[in-house]
């Protein structure tokens, strides 16, 4: 039996600090002239996917795409697919909405809101499949309970996937590595992907970045089983 307290406690401790960081000029006027084609307001509705990319398509789901890099070629070179990026942090925001301008890629659409709670707003079974890319460590043991793998979010999430989805998660932390290794292998909703090719993932600059410290890099790719 979960308490109130724990309740309480479960719903506010947040995976991710909201550091402002310096939007550009550049930026800021992405976000205002440039949203309302790329952008979806986070709001307490359903997301109807065949009305936001007004067409029926796979769609793929990638949490914390930090400045969208990696979002981006995903899109550019699977055209067939509707991409979702979930991200907080508005100049990694403004500097993607400028490169798909740019590049004039048409089928992503982002949402600038803490991922738990676009979670709930996602029709269940709809989303073929999820990419985590590198997200936050929080090496600290005080802040463990921040990392955003956790048993009770892959619960979550598993809900908002197709059976045989495909579930990628990289991380350059070994302690972090071990933690989701551990959850992956604990959860009964997720089994390790038998084509678990990880050469199409682009290096993103957190990877390089970690590889020039000497970070060893992880990948964890699973599907979504079918649980009765």
């Amino acid at each position: 039996m979960v308490s109130k307290h724990q309740a309480r406690t479960a719903r506010t401790i947040r995976s991710f600090v909201r550091r402002g960081g310096r939007l550009t000029s550049a930026q800021e006027r992405a976000l205002v002239e440039l949203w309302p084609k790329w952008g979806i307001d986070f709001s307490d509705k359903p997301l109807d996917f065949s009305a936001i990319y007004n067409r029926q398509a796979p769609c793929v789901l990638e949490i914390g795409f930090g400045n969208g890099e990696t979002l981006a070629n995903d899109a550019e070179r699977e055209p067939d697919k509707n991409f979702l990026g979930v991200e907080v942090h508005q100049p990694g925001v403004g500097r993607l909405l400028m490169e798909l301008q740019r590049r004039e890629i048409d089928n992503i659409r982002i949402i600038c809101h803490d991922v738990v709670e676009v979670l709930r707003q996602i029709t269940p079974a709809s989303l073929d499949a999820v990419n985590i890319y590198f997200p936050d460590p929080w090496p600290k043991k005080r802040h463990h309970k921040r990392r955003l793998i956790q048993m009770q979010f892959l619960a979550r999430l598993a809900t908002t996937m197709a059976p045989g989805g495909r579930l990628h998660i990289a991380t350059d932390w070994g302690p972090y590595a071990e933690h989701i290794h551990a959850c992956l292998e604990a959860s009964p909703a997720f089994e390790p992907a038998p084509d678990s090719n990880t050469a199409l993932r682009g290096e993103t600059r957190f990877e390089r970045r970690g590889k020039k410290l000497g970070h060893d890099v992880w990948d964890f790719v699973y599907k979504r089983l079918l649980v009765e």
